[in-house]
């Protein structure tokens, strides 16, 4: 039987503990920081990277990983016989899944290449869920129905503190009804098939709670939330808040509270913070 691995970027945010225990292949992207590369690896955590942010003369710039890279891996993996599932960000936000693809074309191993249609924890679900079934020895069919599944029901929230970071980064157009004049507004996006779109603004503290609390009741109405996500951009105190009161409604439920990766907080801005979950 075909022994099937599981690759991603590192736009994925999991705790490393998971992806050691299910050997989980991470493909970095990097970033720039005043003219200076770092690779987006375990040795530029959130924490070192939001401090990094702050005192740049300029905005960080990301930039997708080498096809190089994947081929090179790629290789390596499939050196056994093994088929490889490569799962990355969505193209909307990168060209990381495109450049697996070319290297795909290029590798001696058979690699299938998804494009999640999201990032941050929701990449995860998909990775995670990949990786587990891998382990337990499920046919590749079987495991890209379920991602296929999980893509299809996942959902992501991502709440702003300010937009400078989006209006540096170019991003300020896909978000659609934003206009430059309310900058100072605090925003929760519905991130949508690579498009965010605004459904609370303000200018308080209250904005997020006021969404939360709604967001509460969509999530009563489901009927089966198979896991929650929660990832912040140096705002831990909020995001323990959001976890304190959905685990009062999932007790059973283990929901992740992550620093998100240089990736991510590169666009987003400190303060930020994304709830994601799916359902089967």
């Amino acid at each position: 039987m075909t022994t099937i691995k599981i690759v991603t970027d590192s736009s994925c945010t999991m705790e490393p503990a998971v992806r050691d225990r299910l050997n989980i292949h991470v493909v970095p992207l990097s970033v720039m920081i005043d003219g200076v590369l770092y690779r987006d690896d375990d040795t530029l955590t959130g924490e070192k990277f939001m401090s990094m942010m702050a005192s740049a003369k300029e905005l960080p710039k990301t930039s997708q990983p080498p096809i190089g890279e994947f081929v090179e891996l790629y290789d390596k993996l499939g050196e056994d016989g093994s088929h490889v599932i490569s799962i990355h960000m969505t193209h909307g936000l990168s060209g990381t899944v495109e450049a697996a693809r070319q290297a795909s074309n290029l590798s001696k191993t058979e690699v299938t290449i998804i494009d999640s249609d999201t990032t941050d924890q929701g990449l995860s679900f998909q990775v995670i869920r990949a990786a587990e079934m891998a382990a337990a020895g499920e046919d590749l069919d079987t495991i890209l129905a379920k991602v296929y599944e999980i893509r299809e029901n996942t959902k992501l929230y991502i709440g702003l503190s300010t937009l400078d970071n989006l209006v540096k980064g170019g991003r300020i157009s896909r978000a659609t009804g934003i206009l430059s004049s309310i900058l100072n507004m605090k925003i929760v996006m519905d991130f949508d098939h690579s498009e965010l779109i605004p459904v609370v603004k303000g200018r308080g503290g209250k904005t997020f709670t006021k969404w939360f609390d709604s967001f509460k009741d969509e999530l009563k109405k489901l009927p089966n939330v198979k896991q929650i996500g929660i990832s912040h951009a140096e705002g831990l105190a909020l995001a323990e808040e959001f976890k304190k009161q959905l685990q009062a409604l999932y007790p059973q439920m283990q929901i992740p509270v992550l620093h998100t990766t240089p990736i991510i907080a590169t666009h987003t801005g400190k303060g930020a913070f994304a709830i994601t979950y799916y359902t089967e």
